[in-house]
């Protein structure tokens, strides 16, 4: 159990990460990205706010794993949600100030909300995950 615990919070800050890395690249066409398949990055061009839930998703359903091993109680698991939800807008405000500080970039909000709702939809996948699971089993947990 402790090594899948260290191995959610590795692939969070993994991810965290990225979204840093991504959000303060000089280009925001990522371009100069060429280890990154075409189609991806014609996609991530295409639907250029789109792109920016993507690792939320990711965010949101990993923060939601991690609540689940911690063996929280609905009351913390809706606190949790409201933390995690808060530490992604922050997370967003962050990458996008920080892109303040590059010439071909500019914060946008738009990416803030698509970030915020990104993270809160990947908490959503992940609860629907849990709940047709246990009704699969024929389990009902009302905790």
């Amino acid at each position: 159990m402790l090594s899948i615990k260290k191995n959610t919070h590795a692939i969070l800050l993994f991810v965290v990460l990225c979204v840093l890395y991504f959000s303060w690249l000089p280009d925001p066409n990522l371009k100069s990205e060429t280890y990154i398949p075409t189609f991806i990055l014609n996609w991530c061009n295409e639907y250029y706010n789109l792109r920016t839930a993507i690792p939320f998703l990711m965010l949101g359903f990993l923060f939601e794993f991690v609540s689940l091993l911690k063996k929280r109680k609905r009351s913390e698991k809706i606190k949790f949600l409201f933390i995690h939800t808060f530490f992604s807008a922050f997370l967003v405000c962050i990458a996008e100030l920080g892109q303040l500080f590059f010439i071909h970039r500019s914060p946008d909000i738009m990416d803030v909300l698509f970030g915020i709702t990104g993270s809160i939809l990947g908490a959503c996948i992940f609860y629907l995950i849990i709940f047709i699971k246990n009704n699969k089993n024929g389990i009902y947990n009302n905790d």
